[in-house]
């Protein structure tokens, strides 16, 4: 299962925004072009993208550096977890005491195994992706780490079969 919201398994480089609290300052045309090209191949080279865009590689490459430092984009060589050796990917939905979401989300976020973790409306209030090796792997994550976290009240468990799609192309506003 997929919210479309996590970076892309294959592998190779990949563009992932910062979902951060702070807002980010206005994207200009250029900005929201240069990730738009980040986003088709994070591995472009500027000079292509300055040549595509009509405007010097010097500054796609300032551009690009600055989206970098403001926490707007992210360029990372994403990894497939069963290539690696991490079998048993899942999610985890959270119901937590309330007043505690900050706390728990953060503690939880220092986990190893969880790769991703978002407040969600709804029937839960967190949800996580971990990556485990196994089984074991999974229930010592379940049993021990989550369950030593306290004001967590349930979980629930998706264990992730077949990624059917992941994708980060959504572009810009």
């Amino acid at each position: 299962m997929h919210t479309g919201l996590k970076p892309p398994r294959l592998a190779g480089m990949a563009i992932r925004s910062n979902r951060g609290r702070t807002p980010h300052p206005a994207l200009d045309d250029l900005d929201r072009a240069i990730i738009g090209c980040l986003q088709a191949d994070g591995r472009r080279p500027y000079a292509r993208i300055g040549r595509e865009l009509s405007v010097p590689e010097a500054t796609v490459r300032q551009r690009a550096e600055r989206l970098v430092e403001r926490g707007v984009i992210q360029i990372v060589g994403v990894t497939n977890p069963l290539a690696m050796g991490f079998g048993q990917p899942a999610l985890i939905g959270m119901r937590v005491e309330p007043g505690r979401i900050e706390e728990i989300a953060e503690r939880i976020a220092g986990l190893p195994e969880v790769t991703y973790l978002v407040v969600v409306a709804g029937r839960f209030d967190l949800l996580c992706e971990v990556v485990c090796e196994d089984n074991e792997h999974l229930l010592s994550v379940l049993t021990d780490r989550l369950a030593a976290i306290e004001g967590i009240r349930s979980t629930e468990t998706m264990v992730e079969l077949r990624f059917v799609k992941e994708s980060y192309q959504w572009g810009t506003r």
